[in-house]
């Protein structure tokens, strides 16, 4: 079965716990919004960088895998490549955790063109970027399981 959340069984799992609206995007975005900012960020943080580590390890997850797949980021020039991880460490160091966003609703141009922008977000706005982001992603690896 796959995952929604990326290591973080805890969104699903209160989920459960509550009453359902009918709507289980919905009520899996409800967990999330209701999770403290501690919570939120170790679940922004337990997703893979883009083309990074987890790509060429192996470790991603099968889900990931297939995302990332899909936008072509297991096809990477070297120049990419490069670009990718220049990216990804200058996100990491300026917000703390990994840039995300739903790679099934975009390309390798269209990645690289909103790291570059969303570099300039304050963390604030990022954090809420990146949980509208996993918010996309869930939505898709739900109607993927429908």
């Amino acid at each position: 079965m796959t995952a929604l959340f990326e290591h973080s069984p805890w969104v699903e799992e209160r989920a459960d716990a509550r009453p359902s609206s009918g709507d289980r995007h919905a009520d899996l975005m409800a967990v999330l919004y209701d999770a403290t900012p501690d919570e939120q960020l170790a679940l922004i943080r337990a997703h893979p960088e883009l083309a990074g580590k987890a790509a060429i390890d192996g470790s991603l997850t099968e889900a990931s895998a297939a995302e990332q797949a899909s936008a072509g980021l297991d096809r990477l020039t070297p120049t990419e490549f490069e670009r990718f991880h220049t990216l990804n460490a200058a996100y990491r160091d300026r917000f703390d955790f990994p840039f995300i966003i739903c790679v099934r609703l975009t390309d390798k141009a269209g990645i690289l063109a909103a790291m570059e922008r969303r570099l300039g977000n304050d963390r604030n706005t990022e954090i809420a970027t990146a949980l509208d982001e996993i918010g996309k992603i869930v939505r898709l690896r739900l109607e993927a399981m429908a």
